[in-house]
C-alpha cells in the first residue's frame, strides 16, 4: 500500500478522501439557496395573488411557531432555546401582520353601504 507514497502520506490522503462535508456549511448553503428562491418567488407574484400568498405565509408561520415552541421548550437555556424563543416572537409578528394586511385587502373589495 505504501509503495508509491510514503506511508504517512498515504494515510493522510486516505483520511482526506473519506472526510464528510461540514454540516454547518451544508445547512448554510441550503439557507442561502432558500433566500434566493424565496426572493424570486415573492417578487414574481402577480398582484392578484398577493392576498392568497399572505394566507399561505401565515400558515407557514404557524408551522414555524409550533416548531419554535418545541425548540424553546427544554428547561436548560442554550442556543436552541434562545433561537426558539426569537423564532416564536418573529413568527407571531409575521402572523399578526399578515392577518392585518389580509383583512385590510379584503375590506377593499366589500361593498360600501
Amino acid at each position: 500500500m505504501c509503495a508509491s507514497l510514503p506511508c504517512d502520506m498515504a494515510g493522510q490522503a486516505a483520511a482526506h478522501v473519506s472526510q464528510t462535508p461540514d454540516p454547518f456549511m451544508m445547512s448554510f448553503s441550503v439557507f442561502i439557496l432558500a433566500i434566493f428562491v424565496g426572493y424570486h418567488v415573492v417578487w414574481n407574484v402577480t398582484p392578484a395573488l398577493h392576498t392568497p400568498l399572505m394566507s399561505v405565509t401565515n400558515a407557514i408561520s404557524s408551522i414555524v411557531i409550533v416548531g419554535a415552541i418545541i425548540a424553546s421548550g427544554p428547561i436548560e437555556m442554550n442556543l436552541a432555546t434562545v433561537l426558539g424563543l426569537i423564532a416564536v416572537g418573529l413568527a407571531s409578528v409575521n402572523i399578526f401582520g399578515g392577518f392585518m394586511v389580509t383583512q385590510r385587502m379584503l375590506a377593499m373589495f366589500k361593498k360600501r353601504s
